[in-house]
């Protein structure tokens, strides 16, 4: 009796051991992502004689999808994942690959599968998920630690995928890919001069494919508009327009904000893909500084729970896990946000959870699922 009374008692400390800060955190996040790209659609789509809940509905359809793929994920033992690694790895290769010959282009990049006439899947927001997981399983299985063969061995899984995200070309994603490596390869135990020599080979092949053109012309202007902000360069100049007029929108709000569905720069349509890469400029005009800060602390505090799960995660894989995907959160964040203030080049990376997108929220909320997995399996009491 006392043995089965042990036993229960260790079942349910297991499933009190998840995260419901993290849980409910994500949760947030998504609905207020819906209700924010319906404040900055729906004025635009009436006035076009659209139907106004076209991209809540389907926002809205992603967002309880990914919840659902969210909660089931973190029921699953994540080293159970581990046999799963290599196939789902091997399948986001095919994916990339196939977007070439049958995905969607739209302004100048393939990106996208369409199905049907309304829905698209972004296979790099997968791909970077499946790689973070294929790491997290590649390093846990060297239990002895990972000699120069695993190192380039990993640095090979990283190069095709990246590589295929480059061509299509994806550039955002792609620096998230390299930060997320670089970050789970630290802390799996690549030695520090070994890193610093990755980054100064990285450094130089950047500043050669600037010199051979190898990157496409809109990348390139980008990043010269964001460095030359004050630039009148006509062929800068719409660049520049953009992210002003993404400032100034976000300055319009003042300290509460003009309301939902209110806002010159949002209901005029002044800011170009607001509900996409832009979404953030929309919450400024609307609700405010306060609001904003609001938003912004959620998203804080979401990455802070990640971090700190990872921080306690009992194994190698788990470890591993959590600090790729806050990388991939943390980082997503930080260049959304700062492109709308101008102080980050424009990459087209979305706000995790509040830029309207299907594919990357099903993948934003599978990430934090993972993350829920390995606080389920942690220690019983959580330090921060």
């Amino acid at each position: 009796m006392t043995d089965a009374l042990v036993a229960i008692t260790s079942r349910i400390r297991g499933k009190d051991r998840m995260d419901y800060g993290l849980l409910w955190g994500l949760v947030v996040l998504g609905v207020t992502g819906v209700v924010m790209i319906y404040s900055a659609t729906r004025q635009a789509l009436v006035n076009a004689g659209e139907n106004p809940h076209y991209y809540v509905e389907r926002q809205a359809f992603f967002v309880v999808l990914g919840i659902a793929a969210m909660y089931l994920v973190s029921r699953i033992d994540y080293r159970r994942l581990e046999i799963a690694a290599t196939p789902l790895y091997v399948v986001s290769l095919f994916a990339l690959a196939g977007v070439f010959v049958l995905g969607k282009s739209a302004l100048g990049a393939e990106r996208w599968y369409s199905i049907g006439s309304s829905i698209q899947v972004q296979p790099s927001e997968f791909a970077v998920l499946f790689l973070i997981l294929a790491i997290a399983t590649f390093c846990a299985r060297r239990t002895e630690g990972l000699k120069m063969y695993d190192v380039m061995r990993l640095l090979l899984m990283a190069a095709v995928p990246l590589a295929l995200i480059v061509k299509e070309p994806d550039l955002g994603t792609a620096i998230i890919l390299v930060l997320i490596v670089s970050a789970m390869m630290v802390i799996a135990g690549v030695p520090p001069r070994f890193m610093t020599l990755l980054a100064v080979v990285g450094s130089i092949g950047l500043a050669v494919a600037l010199y051979l053109d190898l990157l496409q012309k809109y990348q390139v202007d980008r990043f010269v508009s964001f460095l030359n902000q004050n630039s009148t360069n006509p062929k800068l100049a719409q660049l520049i327009y953009e992210v002003n007029n993404a400032k100034s929108a976000i300055g319009a709000g003042g300290l509460h904000g003009a309301g939902l569905f209110h806002g010159a720069q949002t209901v005029l349509g002044y800011v170009p893909e607001q509900w996409t890469d832009f979404i953030f400029t929309a919450i400024g005009e609307q609700i405010g500084f306060i609001g904003s800060v609001i938003v912004i602390l959620l998203l804080a505090f979401v990455g802070y729970r990640m971090f700190v799960i990872g921080k306690n995660a009992r194994d190698t894989m788990g470890r591993l896990l959590c600090i790729g995907v806050f990388i991939f959160f943390a980082f997503s964040v930080f260049e959304n946000i700062g492109m709308t203030m101008g102080i980050m080049p424009v990459t087209g990376v979305p706000l995790p959870l509040l830029s309207y997108g299907g594919s990357a929220a099903v993948v934003y909320f599978v990430a934090g699922g993972l993350v829920l997995s390995v606080s389920r399996r942690g220690p019983a009491r959580v330090t921060p």
